[in-house]
């Protein structure tokens, strides 16, 4: 799993993702001794993004993607409640937003705190470079100012398009469960 493996550089200005950087290590791995290891993506609003090929599931498919980890009755009612064709499990969130922007998963769907500020500062940057979407499970943008609560208490969910749907899809009772932020 070392494909899973990313380090993650954000900037955010006045409590906005602006820029980020997503860097993958190990990609390429298992490639041989001869194939070229590690890769960075990288994105800015207003400016665009590099070091991916933008790519999108094809029409007519959910694939929602959810951690490989960290699974609750929360997260498996919800991933369950946007009716998707496939459910992939992943490790690491700026990997979770590189299956996202090369077309590998229509909506990254956590449902659950966990992750923090520095797991989606960059990560959101990119996505929004492109026309994504990320916000928390209750559907609210996430601050990065310097006095904010460090952890997403209200999960995540992040999609390249149709962010409406699967906003409009989560259960009350996920809802109900993440409304302490």
């Amino acid at each position: 799993l070392l494909d899973h493996v990313t380090v993650l550089i954000g900037i955010a200005y006045k409590g906005k993702a602006i820029a980020g950087v997503i860097n993958q290590p190990f990609f390429n791995y298992q490639s041989g001794t001869d194939a070229v290891l590690g890769r960075t993506l990288w994105g800015m609003l207003g400016l665009g993004s590099f070091g991916f090929k933008l790519q999108e599931v094809p029409e007519g498919r959910r694939i929602v993607m959810t951690t490989r980890s960290h699974s609750n009755k929360v997260v498996t009612d919800c991933v369950a409640a946007m009716e998707p064709h496939e459910v992939i499990r992943v490790g690491g969130a700026g990997n979770k937003i590189i299956q996202l922007v090369e077309g590998k998963a229509s909506a990254y769907v956590f449902a659950s705190p966990g992750c923090k500020k520095w797991d989606t500062c960059g990560p959101e940057a990119i996505l929004h470079a492109v026309g994504g979407k990320l916000t928390d499970i209750l559907g609210k943008p996430y601050r990065y100012e310097a006095d904010v609560k460090h952890m997403n208490s209200s999960g995540v969910l992040a999609t390249l398009r149709n962010h409406q749907y699967y906003s409009s899809r989560v259960p009350e009772s996920v809802l109900k469960a993440l409304a302490s932020d």
